[in-house]
């Protein structure tokens, strides 16, 4: 079976929304940045599918598509990967080797095919269905140096929250720290 790994940015009060500049704290600091980029093409690596909800899909789709000359290794991973979108409204990805899903069912199929990591960020809605259908297997969370107190959250409302072990805990010199987690069944 594959690893669904959720990767998120997330702050220190566990909001994962991205609505106000949290995420944008370590830009300022050009030392260190490239060993979380670094970090990121790694997890990209392991991966062979990319797993999001309707709204970030097409945020994506309207964005990296067109983006040139960036360092980071993102547009070229998102362009060539297999793209899944959980969906029941959109027709047409109008994304090269993107795949909609209809359900969480489908989402199971998905893991119990071959291949590498299946990898989900951003979408707060799917994520949250994910982890209360127990589809999750990883969690992988940058947390940002930054308190928001309001927005979005990892876990939040009635989601039970699972067991964890940590398997990595890293910090980088931007004030970011990785912390990986693997779910106990």
């Amino acid at each position: 079976m594959r690893t669904l790994a959720i990767t998120q940015n997330i702050t220190l009060d566990g909001v994962i929304d991205m609505t106000e500049n949290w995420h944008n704290v370590s830009a300022t600091v050009a030392d260190g940045a490239d060993e979380q980029v670094a970090v990121l093409q790694q997890q990209a690596a392991a991966s062979d599918a990319f797993l999001v909800g309707r709204q970030t899909f097409t945020d994506m789709r309207g964005y990296w598509p067109h983006v040139e000359d960036d360092q980071t290794g993102n547009t070229a991973h998102l362009n060539q990967v297999a793209k899944y979108v959980v969906s029941s409204t959109l027709t047409d990805p109008e994304w090269e080797n993107s795949t909609i899903l209809r359900g969480l069912d489908e989402v199971r199929k998905l893991k119990d095919q071959p291949g590498a990591d299946i990898v989900v960020t951003g979408s707060i809605q799917l994520t949250h269905a994910l982890i209360e259908a127990d589809l999750v297997d990883e969690y992988r969370l940058f947390v940002f140096p930054a308190i928001v107190g309001h927005g979005g959250r990892l876990f939040e409302g009635t989601i039970d929250v699972p067991s964890l072990r940590l398997q990595e805990s890293r910090a980088f010199p931007t004030g970011v720290v990785l912390n990986v987690y693997e779910v106990q069944r």
